[in-house]
């Protein structure tokens, strides 16, 4: 039988591995404060200024998020809803300029990541 990598027992405890990931979420949607609003833009925002890489860095980290989810036991259905956040996400980055303003304001990782609490401490997502 073969074991994937996802499946490997981690030695971080859930809520070690809660509080790596939200400060990811974070960083990736709300690390910087706009001067002058109370705006938050993170990396995501940022790396979508560069064309294509950008954009694919930013859902890369973002389906890492995903995956470890699905590490942790989320069901099928609230991975469904994390990857459906990340298509509107991409939708939004999509569109030039537009999509730069978006971001700002469509946090998918963070959505992401009361998800993943949500199913950690028990409650229905």
């Amino acid at each position: 039988m073969t074991t994937l990598a996802f499946d490997i027992p981690s030695s971080l405890t859930q809520r070690e591995t809660l509080v790596r990931l939200d400060a990811l979420a974070r960083l990736l949607d709300a690390a910087v404060r706009v001067p002058g609003t109370n705006v938050r833009v993170g990396a995501d925002a940022l790396l979508n200024l560069v064309p294509g890489v950008g954009t694919l860095v930013a859902k890369g980290l973002a389906s890492y998020l995903i995956l470890e989810a699905r590490r942790h036991g989320v069901p099928t259905g609230t991975l469904l809803k994390m990857v459906g956040n990340v298509a509107v996400d991409l939708a939004i980055s999509a569109v030039p300029v537009v999509g730069w303003f978006g971001d700002a304001f469509y946090r998918a990782n963070q959505r992401n990541i009361a998800l993943l609490r949500a199913h950690l401490e028990g409650d229905t997502a």
